[in-house]
């Protein structure tokens, strides 16, 4: 029920004409106040789902939010946003894919190809904002990087040869290796293959053989690194895996335990105490994700935006723990390095 208020403000004839302005003025503004609050509107209120992974939100995420709020987006003001996170576990992912379809979410973000791929098989309607590290037609997300085509664009630092690179990296940086362990989280995802087959064309090449080493969860990194030592590998890489990302700290700390150098295609594993990586600069990745999603927000369809590649690759070694465990790297492998932490 709308209420009245009724006031009396006594004028007499003679009242000076500046009271009766202020009484005015004041009836203005107590009549503004009686209107209910409901009828002013509020902006719009984003919802979002992201789905990854990963065990919980970490550096990646934190650049993540960062960039959004660069670009106006500020959580619980204009933007909510549905955390979801599978902890290694892959099997999960399709469950929280359909969790988040059914919050009728405005868009889902998705760091995983074996997400992305959940996320398309739950909506063909939501918009998909992918950051992945593997390829994207390979694995059926799109058709063509030019025109993705349904639902779903984003970025990826897929590039076919970068495996190979890295091999090679190793390869300079430790000159007599012979035997090199090579760490698989299993089950595989669908984008194993393609890097795999690289690494092994570059092993022929370089003359060094692979030992295959599989991790079925965090509980198997021990005796992955256990393995590799008793099969007399002299240095280690490991296929691109979100779930190896959850464990960086843990395979640093292995790697140093044991004295076996690698290379890993993200300089988030050097910052934790691996020995080098080459590949994209992730937290300029983060906010390249971001953009994508202020632009489908403000109407822009997936299948009219590109899927964007690096131009860029970065080269991070970290002498601290090459003294660590040991290892001299070599001048001329230095001063290749983008950055260098000592």
């Amino acid at each position: 029920m709308k209420q009245f208020w009724i006031f009396d403000f006594g004028f007499s004839i003679g009242e000076s004409k500046s009271k009766k302005v202020f009484c005015l003025v004041l009836c203005a503004v107590l009549l503004a106040l009686s209107f209910p609050v409901e009828a002013q509107q509020p902006g719009k209120v984003y919802r979002m789902g992201y789905l990854s992974a990963g065990p919980g939100i970490r550096l990646t995420e934190e650049t993540f939010r960062q960039a959004l709020r660069d670009l106006g987006y500020v959580e619980g003001q204009n933007i909510v946003i549905e955390w979801r996170f599978s902890k290694g576990k892959l099997d999960r992912l399709p469950e929280l894919a359909a969790e988040l379809v059914r919050l009728k979410v405005d868009i889902i973000v998705v760091t995983s190809v074996q997400g992305a791929l959940a996320a398309k098989k739950a909506t063909q309607t939501i918009p998909i904002v992918f950051a992945i590290a593997q390829d994207p037609i390979g694995s059926g997300l799109v058709t063509s990087l030019a025109q993705p085509g349904g639902n779903a664009t984003g970025v990826t630092d897929f590039a076919r040869e970068l495996a190979g690179k890295r091999l090679e990296l190793l390869k300079e940086t430790v000159p007599k290796v012979s035997r090199v362990a090579i760490l698989l989280w299993k089950p595989a995802g669908p984008d194993y293959a393609p890097e795999r087959n690289e690494i092994e064309a570059a092993a022929r090449a370089l003359g060094v053989q692979l030992q295959p080493v599989e991790v079925r969860g965090p509980d198997d990194l021990e005796n992955a690194f256990s393995a590799m030592t008793r099969g007399r590998a002299g240095a280690f890489i490991g296929l691109t895996d979100t779930r190896f990302g959850g464990n960086r700290n843990r395979i640093a700390e292995l790697s140093a335990k044991n004295r076996l150098p690698a290379v890993y295609q993200d300089r988030a594993f050097v910052e934790a105490g691996g020995l080098m990586s080459y590949g994209t600069n992730r937290t300029e990745w983060r906010r390249r994700v971001a953009s994508y999603v202020d632009r489908v927000l403000k109407g822009a369809k997936p299948a009219d935006l590109p899927v964007e590649q690096p131009t860029k690759f970065e080269f991070v070694i970290n002498l601290k723990t090459a003294k660590q465990i040991g290892l001299t790297i070599p001048p001329n492998v230095l001063t290749r390095a983008d950055r260098v932490i000592r």
